[in-house]
């Protein structure tokens, strides 16, 4: 087995809410790979409210699906 070191500031301890200095490979990517998805959610967010898409309602969406799924029949 190989042993990988990586250093990260104290911050960044605390704030992926770390309680151990040793980490398995398995856990350390699930560490990235939460936080890559909250980045990814809060752009998705940023986005919704600057392109006002976070104020449809569940209809509109619903419509829009809709829409979209007989274009993409039409093209086939």
């Amino acid at each position: 087995m190989k042993t990988l070191n990586i250093s990260i500031s104290e911050l960044e301890f605390n704030k992926f809410g770390l309680s151990k200095e040793k980490l398995s490979f398995k856990e350390f990517i699930e560490l990235v790979s939460q936080e890559f998805s909250r980045q990814t959610l809060n752009k998705c967010m940023e986005l919704s409210d600057k392109h006002g898409l976070s104020k449809m309602t569940i209809d509109e969406i619903s419509k829009e699906v809709k829409a979209v799924r007989r274009n993409a029949k039409g093209r086939n």
